[in-house]
């Protein structure tokens, strides 16, 4: 299930580049909360809390409860973080309200099991992961934490699709049109040095053509003075 993060938000009445400057000079970070079809609500946030939530990873899938001081709870998801270029501190957050009944749209992480058993990791095969998450669309309280892929059979050569992924909550992936794949077993690469006495090639094209043996001069032989 989605985790669900209550986070503390005071009101804004102005919008504008100007307003959130002045929000910023106050030590907030401004934002704003939109969607489902009503009036978008501005906000401003303690950049600690909001800090918090980046270093924690995986914000993008957390569903938030963002309560307005004086005001409404929103469920919403943090949809969009603009930072400063040259401190990297955030400058403004829009969260994405959520509708009643609404899917909402996450990246999962995806996990793989028994890595240590697998016949192709075991014969030297190297796990090529082509999606380490996966879009979906999902019952915003019933969002898994994670994908799970079982790699105990998986040998070199095999691919693992969306069809292998262990999902009980019911998602559907974003991409619906195939069966994408999400990993595959990759032979090793071997890289073969070149057998001892062997020279490398402009060496051998020297050996064949010596200084003085079969000139390809175009000039005629020298005449006498």
């Amino acid at each position: 299930m989605v985790q669900t993060i209550r986070i503390e938000a005071a009101a804004r009445g102005r919008s504008g580049k100007g307003a959130a400057r002045a929000t910023r000079r106050e030590g907030l970070v401004p934002g704003v909360v939109y969607g489902a079809k009503q009036e978008a609500t501005l906000v401003a946030f303690d950049p600690r809390d909001i800090m918090k939530e980046l270093h924690k990873g995986g914000w993008q899938s957390h569903l938030y409860e963002v309560a307005v001081k004086d005001g409404p709870t929103e469920r919403a998801l943090m949809r969009d973080i603009q930072f400063d270029p040259v401190t990297d501190r955030p400058l403004h957050i829009d969260f994405q309200r959520l509708a009643a009944g609404a899917r909402i749209r996450v990246k999962v992480p995806v996990a793989f099991l028994n890595e240590e058993t697998s016949p192709g990791l075991k014969a030297g095969g190297v796990l090529n992961v082509v999606r380490r998450e996966v879009e979906v669309l999902a019952d915003p309280d019933a969002v898994p934490e994670k994908f799970e892929i079982d790699l105990a059979e998986a040998k070199i050569g095999d691919s693992l699709r969306w069809s292998a992924v262990k999902d009980a909550s019911g998602t559907k992936p974003v991409i619906a049109d195939r069966d994408f794949v999400v990993a595959t077993v990759a032979a090793p690469t071997v890289v073969e040095d070149a057998p001892i006495g062997v020279p490398a090639a402009p060496e051998a094209a020297k050996q064949k053509n010596p200084p003085g043996a079969g000139s390809t001069s175009t000039k005629g032989p020298a005449k006498k003075k």
